[in-house]
């Protein structure tokens, strides 16, 4: 009997997480989708993925309430049967001077955007490894998992965490066959960005080498070449597409 593969993929509900969905959809992956707040986004990219033909699931995933929200996760196993992939995408980001970032600021940043992945990879990899037939866990990080975003410390650290931890488990899961990488995309044109994919047009970012923001498919695309038979040798690697935004870092500004 032909196994039917099983992705989930966390905010899927609009930008990356969107792309990642359908393009793993199209790969021949049932899809396991969650939201925060968007439900009726997360219904159209159920639809889209139907529309090639895979089954898909929602359920609303709130990391902000943990550990009880992680287990949407555990709940699209038991409704699939299975996992094979997960790819860690919800995320929260809020900006301010060092100086003024209170407690509770940073502990909530954190609480999304590392207890939050960490709890969902738990649980997705303790299912790979009961199945005996490895998996693969992609953690979407940001290019600020390797240089810093000014006026954003809790955001930073929680990124620079999210690849320490990826490192972790890629070592620790290599045994049972389960590969874990980071994405880490630079300036994407993503709705939390108050963008779409068509405002990436050429010139319109002149401070990054490659003058414009990058899509979603630009980064779904990594994400689904992570989750082929093509990527069965890469494991603990952190991937920057960033349009050469690390070679020039434009954002930081010394004060005079």
């Amino acid at each position: 009997m032909t196994v039917t593969h099983v992705a989930v993929i966390t905010a899927a509900d609009s930008g990356i997480g969107k792309q990642c969905a359908l393009m793993l959809a199209e790969q021949g992956f049932d899809i396991g989708i969650t939201w925060h707040s968007d439900e009726k986004g997360a219904q159209e990219t159920a639809r889209q993925v139907q529309a090639f033909g895979r089954r898909a699931e929602t359920i609303q995933l709130d990391l902000s309430q943990l550990p009880e929200g992680a287990q949407a996760i555990q709940t699209l196993i038991s409704r699939f049967g299975r996992i094979d992939v997960l790819v860690n995408n919800a995320g929260a980001m809020s900006k301010a001077p060092f100086l003024e970032v209170t407690f509770e600021d940073w502990r909530s940043i954190f609480t999304v955007d590392v207890d939050g992945a960490f709890l969902c990879a738990q649980i997705a990899a303790r299912q790979m490894v009961a199945q005996g037939q490895g998996g693969r866990i992609i953690n979407i990080t940001s290019v600020h998992e390797h240089t810093p975003l000014p006026e954003a410390s809790a955001y930073t650290a929680a990124k620079h965490a999210l690849g320490g931890l990826t490192q972790s488990m890629a070592l620790e899961l290599v045994e049972h066959h389960i590969l874990v990488n980071a994405v880490a995309p630079g300036a994407i044109a993503t709705p939390m960005n108050n963008m779409r994919d068509d405002d990436a047009k050429p010139g319109s970012m002149p401070n990054i080498p490659l003058g414009r923001p990058g899509t979603t498919k630009e980064i779904a695309s990594m994400v689904a070449w992570l989750c082929s038979e093509h990527a069965s040798y890469t494991t603990g690697q952190s991937f920057i597409i960033d349009g050469g935004f690390m070679l020039a870092n434009p954002q930081f500004k010394p004060k005079a």
